[in-house]
């Protein structure tokens, strides 16, 4: 009796009580942000309390709070008004925030959260994303930030390739967003971002201390299925992003004229929801856009060959989680698998420029034993590097130390 109740109370002492703070809703799972914070959730639910607060700059789905209730103590949505959006980034003007900054930096809904965190008495905070930071000042309490990515090297390589019209606010925004990242940092007793090579690009000389948490993938979703192959590569993502619009437009108008040259019937398929413009104009008899879908897994299914030609953005790319895992063989870029640090030529093969972009496509579309090589070992790779459970079970650690 006496050791049921010493171990009772053991466990309860281990068990926290987690606010988060995210600045979207992570309802559906289009993009890689939703997608982190709905598993890290998920699985930090097992062990502990979760109070979720979730910014929102547009209608949020009423199945939202059905999707997310079973894994929270308490769900608190605050929808951001556009109006408000609008004023705030014109006054933002005359500051030196990042304008994605104020964008979802509120006052009125900054002291509804201090509300909550009275009410709830949190163990720890956990804020998603330097833009939610400004709502931490003034907070005596542990907690962690996840950078998620290097934003301030994304914006860098943007302008890049930026038409000249957008090329000074990308500069002035970059500029911002490097000076918020070294404040964020001091503000934050934890920080977490998702890969190695970006924790050595965030511009603070103690960036040796941010811990690596990298993205899972699903592997009970995600698994191998057998169906007809009705494309021959795929490219998927939320393709209103600008890496990803920047990507399909690559891929459709450089790469693919040189595989169409070589064989004119070879097919392409983008699949993801919000395609930009310049990405619904790519659609043609050999090239399939598909807008939102139901579920992403028959188009993986579907297409033999699986292409990410990223060239900006940082990060750990999920998209070639999922098509890894559902054994696809997969071409990305060495920008990509920076993070992912797959074997080249093993486990991905890695293009450099159009020509060897092209040069993989047709490879492997003509050879079938060199397709399941492929695509069996990367998926072994993403077995034993990639599961979210795995990946949480650091995070915890980290939170709870």
């Amino acid at each position: 009796m006496f050791l049921g109740v010493l171990l009772i109370e053991i466990f309860s002492g281990l068990r926290k009580k987690i606010f988060i703070l995210l600045s979207r809703v992570p309802y559906p799972l289009e993009k890689g942000d939703k997608l982190r914070a709905y598993y890290q959730i998920r699985e930090m639910s097992e062990n502990h309390d979760i109070i979720l607060c979730a910014l929102s700059d547009r209608p949020i789905p009423p199945e939202a709070k059905e999707f997310l209730q079973p894994y929270t103590k308490a769900l608190y949505f605050f929808r951001l008004s556009r109006i408000n959006i609008f004023f705030r980034l014109v006054k933002n003007f005359f500051s030196e925030k990042p304008y994605q900054v104020a964008y979802f930096f509120s006052k009125n809904v900054s002291r509804k959260i201090q509300d909550l965190i009275g009410i709830h008495q949190p163990d720890h905070l956990f804020f998603q994303l330097i833009r939610t930071a400004e709502y931490a000042n003034g907070i005596g309490i542990d907690k962690t930030l996840d950078y998620q990515d290097v934003f301030s090297k994304g914006l860098e390589r943007r302008i890049n390739i930026s038409p000249w019209y957008k090329k000074p606010l990308l500069r002035q925004e970059y500029l911002r967003v490097v000076n918020y990242e070294k404040k964020a940092f001091e503000a934050f007793e934890k920080k977490v971002i998702i890969s190695h090579p970006d924790r050595d690009l965030i511009p603070h000389e103690g960036r040796d201390s941010i811990e690596i948490v990298p993205n899972g993938v699903d592997t009970h979703f995600f698994h191998p299925m057998d169906q007809e192959k009705k494309y021959d590569v795929v490219f998927t993502g939320n393709m209103g992003y600008p890496p990803n619009v920047n990507g399909a437009k690559y891929l459709v108008n450089e790469i693919m004229p040189l595989v169409w040259k070589q064989n004119p019937e070879v097919t392409v398929l983008l699949a993801g929801a919000n395609p930009a413009p310049g990405v619904k104009a790519l659609a043609s008899k050999k090239v399939t856009v598909t807008g939102w879908v139901d579920d992403i897994r028959d188009y993986y299914a579907g297409s033999k060959v699986f292409i990410a030609p990223m060239r900006i953005g940082t990060g750990l790319q999920n998209k070639v989680l999922e098509a890894m895992a559902m054994q696809l063989p997969c071409i990305t870029s060495a920008l990509a698998n920076q993070a992912l640090k797959a074997m080249p030529d093993q486990e991905v093969l890695i293009g450099e420029e159009p020509a060897q972009y092209a040069r993989h496509v047709l490879s492997l579309l003509n050879e079938p034993g060199q397709r399941v090589r492929l695509a069996e070992s990367g998926y072994r790779f993403v077995l034993r590097n990639f599961h979210w459970r795995n990946v949480c079970s650091q995070l915890e650690k980290i939170i709870i130390r």
